[in-house]
């Protein structure tokens, strides 16, 4: 049976409260409603039936999905559909290397090399890596997949100078945090991170298996050894219907 979301109105011909709630959002609501009665991972019924279901157009509906998914309820795989959400995979706000994360969580990590090259530091690289203007940094960018699913696309830039060789270097190691500790003697000590918001281009969606335009985590991680001299400068983009963060805070005594 066709559920009927038309609006309602009081005996005086008034539209009622609920009128005045956008129909998008009513719907919205329903959607909940079917979502908290599906196992995580269940697949949701196609925009097209529930257009009919719902009596309302697909655009109606797809706004509705959208927003469940940016709430990390739904879950949009490309080319496949809308499933329910499964827990998300959580990252600790620490200086500890992705494959450290997953495998605290019993996950299988890897990663596939999509660039591997050199590129000249402009301004913002030269100065965040302490080069000069024209001075060459290695440049790695990855997928980054847990139990081989795809999670991130991450985008490392390294001193070459300081680090000559690293390029062959890395082929002998799943850590790159490993190959600075054995074969340079570095080891990170500290970090500044940064966390933003922003919209899925098509070419993350199509690496990450979303959709364009929907809502992803960006980082950013300017990483420096004991002695204060930067190691790397990360660039993240994060599936935000798959990931979170946490953070343990403390509060100054005194």
């Amino acid at each position: 049976m066709s559920t009927d979301v038309s609006s309602a109105h009081d005996e005086r011909g008034v539209p009622d409260r609920a009128e005045r709630v956008p129909k998008y959002y009513r719907i919205k609501k329903r959607l909940l409603e079917m979502t908290d009665a599906r196992p995580p991972g269940a697949s949701m019924p196609p925009e097209r039936l529930l257009a009919v279901e719902f009596r309302t157009s697909r655009t109606t509906i797809r706004k509705a999905l959208q927003e469940l998914v940016g709430e990390g309820r739904l879950d949009r795989v490309q080319g496949k559909g809308t499933f329910v959400a499964r827990p998300k995979v959580y990252r600790t706000l620490d200086l500890t290397s992705y494959t450290e994360d997953m495998k605290a969580q019993g996950l299988r990590p890897a990663s596939h090399t999509l660039e591997i090259g050199y590129v000249t530091a402009d301004a913002q690289l030269a100065g965040l890596l302490g080069l000069v203007v024209g001075d060459r940094v290695l440049r790695v960018e990855r997928l980054r997949l847990a139990n081989g699913e795809p999670m991130a696309i991450e985008a490392t830039h390294l001193p070459d100078r300081r680090f000559p060789g690293l390029r062959a270097n890395l082929a002998k190691y799943t850590s790159l945090y490993t190959a600075l500790a054995e074969q340079y003697g570095v080891r990170l000590a500290e970090a500044d991170e940064t966390i933003e918001t922003s919209l899925a281009t098509p070419r993350e969606a199509g690496l990450l298996g979303t959709d364009v335009g929907l809502p992803m985590l960006l980082l950013s991680r300017h990483s420096r050894d004991a002695e204060g001299r930067p190691v790397e400068w990360v660039r993240s983009v994060y599936r935000g219907s798959r990931y979170k963060f946490m953070a343990t805070l403390t509060r100054p005594i005194g």
